[in-house]
């Protein structure tokens, strides 16, 4: 890491004296302001990302849900209906291609020497640590629509690692072809050693003859164990629509031309292994049932490493690219504040679960998040998401998926989990944290690093739909347990207390509670959880900040019965040991700070009430200068007044990287 940073350093120290520095990627996004509208007045039109719209939140149901309610565990084989094993990773991301650049490293280019210099993104690395720290690694994907155009390249004409052509877009959601070069897969190998994150990636499938699997090769080259497979197709059943294959193509063809990608892969002696593949990777618009019944599974099996779908529960394509129906996000609102929301999505998939059980294959939700073509505004990014996504994730453990990846875009979405701003800006810690990463470390911490835990549905409170719950179980014992109220309700009348109770086991003295809480589902940003914050849009560097809070509960063990309350809106994690909550969460993370900057120019402060009575012009009277960067009307002058500066900044730099050597 350090060796990294010092070479960045160095280049960019060296070029000051020849030219200035170039970022590439989109124009610079500076903050957008305080004031908010509500969702009567939604009129905002800025970047998507940084909407100001705030939704009603639902009113209390009518009826309201019990507030007082038993949740009996049973231990052994008293328990049925657990999941499989799942493991403690299973909530990961999915990263479309194109946006690569700006999560996982800034790249800069010095235009005299054309020389390429890359940041790992440090907030970046700090989100993957986190859940990395807590679950052991994380599973990432980089693809998406982007993927099945992308082509591996040497070079790019202007010497950036990723290049869109924006100027020959294709489907309805305008997907730019795209050429990238090795750069990008040897960062990804960086942040695996540093955060062991585990890779997916695709082999492009819109042009098959013949199929390119340049991807493969430097994918299995450069990435080795940390590259967990490559899909076969993106969305595949969608082909027809968006024009890359006839109106006719049906899920015999999707196989047939997975048959010669395969036949492909096993002539290619640069791809080593030749079970990587992943698929059908459908939208919906098929049902798995379709592909499987053409003998997919059956004759692909040595191919196949998992296999995967991609769901939406709705869609604002309409609003973004005008196709299909509006859609108002204030009457869609209430859909996803429910329990009913994640099981209506995953029972369509119940029977392929348990088929991939049968072939020894996972079962993967390859893509996913709150709505197709970016989300809605006030929705997609409210406390009400968090909680959703949380619900939804432990509704796909319990039915026997095997990992869910939430969908990460540029600036135009609105579902983001994370999202660096444009540029880097030393002045700010710039990144802007969505509510479904809490949802991501909520779960990461329910299921834990044993990758022995069992899901289970409680079904509690009469199975009301707005106070869901689950155990987790280890080893046949119960663990921890989950509990949601999506409704909001400032008055407190709407929280609920859940007495846990083991049935056939001593209740333990006391459990330990962290919870995930907002004074509303409609809250954006400054969320909590265990009382710890990744702050508002622009303020956070991937690193909780503020004090750490986990309540400790004392049980009724004269009754055999720990009484937890539920905040309204809220969730609730309990561990009903200590050693629970070890394994779920060990101690602090190891994180790292931002020691680079790639913001080197208009950094200068100063107080503003100096600046008020300042006449600004002290020492200045012989000197001519200009507002534009690299301009000097002195340049004499400014190079004097440079050099000290710049040698104490190589020195500096080759102290730190004699140093590095050293360790």
């Amino acid at each position: 890491m350090r060796l990294l940073l010092v070479h960045s350093f160095l280049s960019i120290a060296v070029g000051f004296t020849h030219a200035a520095v170039t970022v590439y990627g989109p124009h610079v996004q500076q903050p957008m302001g305080t004031s908010t509208v509500t969702a009567a007045s939604a009129s905002y039109t800025g970047s998507a990302l940084y909407n100001q719209v705030i939704l009603n939140p639902p009113p209390v149901p009518n009826p309201p849900p019990p507030t007082s309610f038993g949740v009996q565990l049973q231990i052994g084989d008293a328990t049925s209906g657990l999941s499989i094993p799942q493991s403690g990773a299973f909530f990961g991301f999915s990263i479309e291609f194109s946006v690569v650049t700006q999560v996982h490293y800034l790249e800069l280019v010095l235009k005299c020497f054309w020389h390429k210099s890359s940041f790992l993104q440090v907030p970046f690395l700090n989100l993957m640590a986190n859940l990395r720290e807590r679950a052991g690694s994380v599973q990432v994907r980089v693809g998406g629509n982007t993927q099945d155009s992308a082509k591996l390249v040497n070079s790019t004409s202007d010497g950036a690692a990723l290049e869109k052509d924006v100027h020959n877009t294709s489907n309805p959601t305008e997907t730019p072809p795209l050429d990238f070069t090795p750069e990008i897969i040897k960062m990804m190998a960086a942040i695996s050693a540093l955060t062991n994150v585990r890779w997916y990636m695709g082999i492009p499938f819109i042009d098959t003859q013949p199929f390119d699997l340049s991807i493969a090769e430097v994918g299995e080259s450069i990435l080795g164990d940390y590259l967990l497979g490559l899909q076969a197709g993106n969305e595949p059943d969608l082909y027809a629509h968006h024009g890359h294959r006839p109106d006719s193509y049906s899920p015999e063809d999707y196989k047939n031309e997975v048959g010669m990608l395969i036949d492909a892969v096993n002539a290619d002696s640069s791809i080593p292994d030749k079970d990587i593949l992943i698929g059908p990777n459908l939208s919906g618009t098929w049902q798995p049932e379709q592909v499987w019944d053409t003998g997919y599974v059956t004759d692909f099996d040595a191919s196949l490493i998992a296999l995967a779908v991609e769901r939406y529960p709705t869609d604002n394509c309409y609003a973004q690219y005008g196709i299909g129906s509006p859609t108002d996000p204030q009457e869609e609102f209430p859909n996803f504040l429910t329990h009913k929301s994640g099981q209506n999505i995953v029972s369509s998939y119940i029977n392929s679960t348990g088929y991939a059980q049968t072939m020894g294959k996972p079962f993967v939700m390859f893509e996913t998040n709150t709505a197709s073509c970016g989300g809605f505004p006030g929705l997609s990014d409210s406390f009400g998401a968090a909680l959703w996504g949380l619900d939804y994730t432990l509704q796909m453990a319990y039915v026997n998926f095997t990992g869910a990846l939430f969908h990460v875009g540029g600036q135009d979405v609105y579902y983001n989990p994370f999202t660096p701003p444009v540029t880097n800006q030393s002045t700010f810690h710039q990144w802007t944290i969505g509510p479904i990463y809490y949802s991501a470390l909520f779960v990461t911490e329910a299921l834990g690093s044993s990758n022995a835990s069992q899901v289970l549905d409680l079904n509690m409170n009469g199975g009301n739909e707005f106070t869901p719950g689950y155990a987790i179980y280890e080893h046949g014992q119960p663990v921890r347990v989950a509990l949601i109220n999506y409704v909001t309700d400032s008055t407190g009348a709407s929280d609920y207390t859940a007495a846990i109770s083991i049935v056939g086991a001593a209740t333990p003295a006391q459990v330990r509670v962290k919870y995930l809480a907002a004074s509303s589902v409609s809250q954006k940003y400054n969320l909590t959880w265990a009382g710890q914050t990744f702050g508002d849009v622009f303020s956070s560097d991937g690193r909780l900040t503020g004090s750490i809070d986990i309540q400790t509960i004392t049980c009724d063990q004269a009754n055999n019965v720990c009484n937890v309350k539920v905040p309204a809106p809220g969730a609730a994690l309990v561990f009903l040991s200590d050693e629970a909550l070890q394994e779920s969460d060990p101690g602090p993370t190891m994180t790292f700070p931002t020691t680079a900057y790639t913001k080197v120019h208009n950094t200068a402060t100063i107080d503003p009430s100096v600046l008020a009575t300042s006449n600004g012009n002290k020492g200045m009277g012989d000197m001519l200068a200009g507002t534009s960067q690299g301009k000097s009307y002195n340049a004499g002058l400014g190079l004097a007044q440079a050099l000290p500066s710049l040698g104490a900044v190589i020195a500096g730099a080759l102290l730190v990287a004699r140093l590095a050597y050293a360790s």
